[in-house]
């Protein structure tokens, strides 16, 4: 596929806009993502679910691999390059389980979507922090404006300490955080010591190996409903496959700040497919805080496509 999809960039896309379609491609299978997890996670556990989900994600990539001719991509890597890849593959664990958790805890998949913009908020300020961007008074204000978003939508209110947020949302706020050290950390090595290709197999292969563990320990069952397979299958292919690949590549052509601010799109298709899917469409003051946060991003993002 990586090849497939450079060959035809090369052919119809301009240079500079490779990146941002590589990035809508893995927004758009993103999205699609959070609506058959959400499916198959109402039947199975997260451990069966994570079974089937990533072990059918190292299939696809591997026949990807074998296709394209990429298996020269794991030979000659550095130590330097196997340490990042581990430091990688456990963060990946991390904030991966976290947002499934999400997903199996909130009924509407779309408030995790809106409350996941304070990954972007995160992303850029670090990128700002550790790779030297720059962030302007309207990226400042698009920062404040994601996080504020987010803050609408889970507050509760209640006197409890348990009752103040949403529950479910910290589980979003967790795995950003670590999503998001993780981006910079795979922006800054990605051209030279971590191939794409590399680091959706590495990630997978953690995954699969933290859901197989959990698996046996817990004693649970490998069957699983016939239905639940088949929103994983399809799932797995948007998710852990093409989800994986286009967001590597993009990071190849556009700065990590650029990816983000597209990758705020998802809350509105993750917005539609929920409603069409599953009937339900998030509360008025959810839906206020999910365009506050989406305003958010977008305030950022023309501050990073001006300044290029």
């Amino acid at each position: 596929m990586e090849a497939g999809l450079l060959f035809f960039m090369s052919k119809f896309v301009e240079n500079p806009a490779k990146g941002y379609v590589l990035s809508l491609i893995s927004v758009m299978a993103l999205s699609n993502v959070y609506l058959f997890s959400k499916a198959a996670l109402r039947e199975v556990s997260f451990y069966q679910f994570g079974i089937y989900w990533f072990g059918l994600g190292i299939f696809w990539t591997v026949i990807y691999i074998k296709i394209s001719g990429n298996f020269h991509r794991f030979t000659g890597m550095s130590r330097k390059g196997l340490y990042l890849l581990l430091l990688l593959g456990v963060m990946d664990m991390a904030s991966t389980y976290f947002f499934f958790k999400a997903i199996h805890t909130v009924a509407n998949p779309s408030i995790v979507s809106f409350v996941g913009n304070i990954s972007p908020a995160l992303v850029i300020t670090l990128s700002v922090i550790l790779l030297g961007e720059r962030l302007g008074l309207k990226g400042l204000l698009g920062v404040i404006l994601a996080l504020s978003g987010a803050f609408v939508i889970s507050y509760r209110g209640r006197e409890s300490l348990e009752g103040v947020f949403l529950h479910g949302t910290e589980y979003v706020l967790y795995g950003s955080m670590i999503s998001s050290v993780s981006a910079v950390i795979t922006k800054n090595y990605i051209r030279n010591e971590l191939p794409p290709v590399v680091l959706v197999i590495n990630r997978l292969v953690f995954l699969w190996l933290l859901s197989f563990v959990a698996l046996w320990i817990t004693g649970q069952s490998w069957k699983i409903p016939v239905s639940a397979l088949e929103n994983i299958t399809v799932g797995s292919v948007l998710g852990p496959f093409l989800t994986a690949i286009t967001g590597y590549l993009a990071l190849q052509y556009i700065p990590l700040s650029h990816k983000a601010v597209i990758g705020s799109l998802k809350g509105v298709f993750v917005l539609l497919g929920a409603y069409l899917w599953f009937g339900v469409f998030p509360a008025s003051k959810e839906l206020i805080g999910g365009m506050i946060s989406i305003l958010g991003v977008l305030l950022i993002s023309t501050e990073r496509l001006q300044k290029g």
